[in-house]
């Protein structure tokens, strides 16, 4: 009967051994897909949001000071 108990402990591991094999081999794509339908969401409404909060930049551009002879001293 000690036999086969030292015989089983084997049989159990190739049997848990084959249940997580199977289990991290699995199509884990799946989750995948919607995260980045996620993220596609996100980075488009983070566009809308900066392209509203946001001024074109020829009028953050503030135009340099001309000198005129006038003003120099000299």
């Amino acid at each position: 009967m000690a036999a086969l108990a030292w015989l089983l402990i084997p049989v159990f591991a190739v049997v848990g051994a084959a249940i997580w094999g199977s289990w991290a081999s699995r199509n884990k794509t799946i989750g995948d897909v919607a995260e980045l339908a996620g993220y596609a969401r996100f980075r488009d409404a983070m566009e809308r949001s900066h392209a509203t909060t946001t001024t074109p930049a020829s009028a953050s551009v503030r135009p340099e000071r001309e000198t005129t002879p006038a003003a120099t001293t000299g």
